[in-house]
């Protein structure tokens, strides 16, 4: 008699770090690009950057081990929190938007990432915590992508860079 169990989680993380509650995000869409009446988040006080963009990863998933033989299935999407995002209009500019579209774009990205590793996976009795462990490094491989691109692009303020990334993450998402 197999024994079957069955767990669904969900785990959000916002490129800003972990929100209280977090709202409810727009899901990527590689036919939508976000426009400035997106940011609807505050400028925080004595803020440096021109724009912030909360974007980020979740998953659900159901695992059901019979036998022990795992059978996922399994859900992997990239936000963007408006209510998180904002930006200050009398700085910004099209060449800033791209760059926090790019930020959005690389979420995807590791989305994708994600999904492509947990197809390629054999997971164990174990599942909830090898899927959390891939998560993680999924999460920290995002966060030093993002960081390198900011210091690349010197957040946007670099425009040949900052061309340069959008040629290349454009390139990426065509790739997958």
């Amino acid at each position: 008699m197999g024994k079957v169990n069955t767990i669904i989680c969900l785990l959000l993380f916002g490129f800003l770090g972990w929100g209280q509650e977090i709202e409810e995000g727009v899901l990527w869409d590689a036919n939508k690009r976000l426009s400035w009446s997106d940011f609807k988040g505050k400028v925080p006080p004595a803020a440096d950057p021109a724009a912030t963009t909360a974007s980020g990863i979740s998953y659900r998933y159901s695992a059901n081990l019979i036998h022990h033989e795992v059978n996922l299935d399994f859900e992997v999407n990239a936000y963007f929190y408006p209510n998180e995002s904002w930006y200050k209009p009398e700085v910004c500019d099209d060449l800033i938007l791209s760059h926090e579209q790019l930020h959005f774009d690389i979420a995807e990205l590791f989305a994708r990432k994600m999904r492509n590793k947990l197809q390629r996976t054999s997971f164990s009795d174990n599942v909830k915590q090898e899927i959390r462990d891939i998560y993680q490094d999924i999460l920290q491989e995002l966060q030093d992508f993002q960081d390198q691109y900011d210091w690349e692009t010197g957040y946007s303020r670099n425009a040949k860079k900052q061309l340069e990334w959008n040629r290349k993450i454009a390139q990426a998402l065509s790739e997958e």
